[in-house]
């Protein structure tokens, strides 16, 4: 079983995350129909969708609703350009309480809740949340399908059909389950004839399939408390009975403390540092809070320059101090100005000391008596 890095930090149990693909376009107008209606009709305590800038591309809804009828959710979603018509949407939710899956999801209080919907397709994969995907024939997609899975926001989930089901038997197995969990989860299936194949292409992630049963998908890194065999059904009755054993797996791993995935830091960080629709009591502590900011750094600012001024004023009464103690300047007796410094003084005594010994040394004599003789050999007259 892969391990998981102890250095990952864990989702907040009072965050919602996913992400996901809307195909088609006027993806914003769709977000902006749906939180108008439900404004009006009091599901919303409000909303706000700012305009767009040249700057940024990206397209950002906020909302706020409240869920028991006392605990206040916060959620912003981020509307990107995708590939072609489509568009990438990133939503984050966080409550004031942790997350409880029978909530309602955060998702249908931005998208319209309806099975034609073209927003709830997965980021990673592109495959419907609230559909049954069957998995392509070829080995290597499959196997390529599930690590792109696993790196993914979503839970992803695959059963295996030991026989060829009717039209019960192909019915989403996702729709049972509780609210806030219908847009996260991806059900895969596979044909009995594929069994095999889907255990290799399993195999890198260290599961499996059991024949007629199900498996929830690590994730990648993998979440801590994700043993062998603690998330695989051994059997899914495809019948149009309820998966009780399957929705009790999947309810499960979905409560477990999971790992950030990739981006989710930078889209929390964003909800809790750059939200802007206030109420009018956040709004005046936000207030108080930059006034309080201000009046810190006001009051460093007056301490800094105390602290120089205070500095400054010493370092003129050292340098008053210093010229009061120090001896005058020396002065060259030749010129009467003032002499320069030590150095240069004791640079000019050696001079003269040096002129005075060459005119006290004797002149050398000749050796024929006649005088000195110049260098060039004449005599000098």
């Amino acid at each position: 079983m892969p391990s998981t890095p102890n250095d990952r930090p864990t989702t907040p149990p009072t965050i919602w995350p996913a992400r996901g693909r809307h195909l088609g376009p006027d993806a914003d107008d769709v977000l902006r129909r749906r939180l108008r209606r439900l404004k009006e009709d009091q599901v919303l305590d409000d909303f706000l969708a700012p305009p767009a800038t040249e700057d940024a591309p990206e397209r950002i809804f906020e909302a706020r609703w409240r869920v028991t009828g006392e605990v206040t959710v916060r959620a912003r979603l981020t509307l990107a350009p995708g590939a072609g018509d489509g568009s990438e949407w990133t939503l984050v939710a966080e409550a004031e309480e942790p997350w409880h899956p029978s909530w309602p999801s955060p998702a249908t209080m931005f998208w319209p809740d309806t099975p034609d919907a073209a927003w709830d397709h997965e980021a990673a994969t592109g495959l419907p949340c609230r559909d049954l995907s069957l998995l392509p024939s070829d080995d290597k997609v499959i196997r390529r399908l599930f690590k792109d899975a696993v790196r993914g926001w979503a839970v992803h989930v695959v059963v295996h059909e030991a026989m060829t089901t009717d039209e019960r038997g192909r019915r989403p197995l996702t729709r049972l389950l509780p609210p806030s969990l219908r847009h996260r989860v991806v059900e895969h299936r596979a044909a009995p004839h594929q069994l095999r194949v889907v255990n290799w292409a399993l195999r890198d992630l260290g599961v499996e399939v059991p024949r007629g049963g199900a498996v929830v998908l690590p994730g990648h890194p993998v979440p801590p408390g994700y043993g062998d065999g603690d998330f695989s059904v051994r059997s899914v009755f495809l019948d149009g009975s309820e998966p009780t054993e399957l929705i009790e797996t999947v309810t499960r791993y979905a409560a477990l403390p999971q790992p950030l995935p990739a981006g989710a830091d930078e889209a929390i960080t964003a909800l809790r540092e750059q939200w802007q629709l206030l109420t009018l009591e956040e709004e005046l502590a936000r207030e108080r809070g930059l006034v309080a900011m201000y009046a810190e750094a006001l009051e460093a600012m007056t301490k800094s320059r105390d602290l120089y001024r205070e500095a400054a004023e010493r370092a003129n009464e050292a340098l008053a101090a210093f010229r009061e103690s120090a001896p005058g300047p020396a002065y060259d007796e030749s010129t009467g100005a003032p002499a320069g410094s030590p150095f240069q003084q004791l640079t000019r005594t050696f001079e003269r000391l040096k002129v005075s010994t060459k005119a006290l040394r004797p002149a050398r004599a000749d050796s024929d008596g006649e005088g000195p003789a110049d260098t060039s050999g004449r005599e000098v007259s």
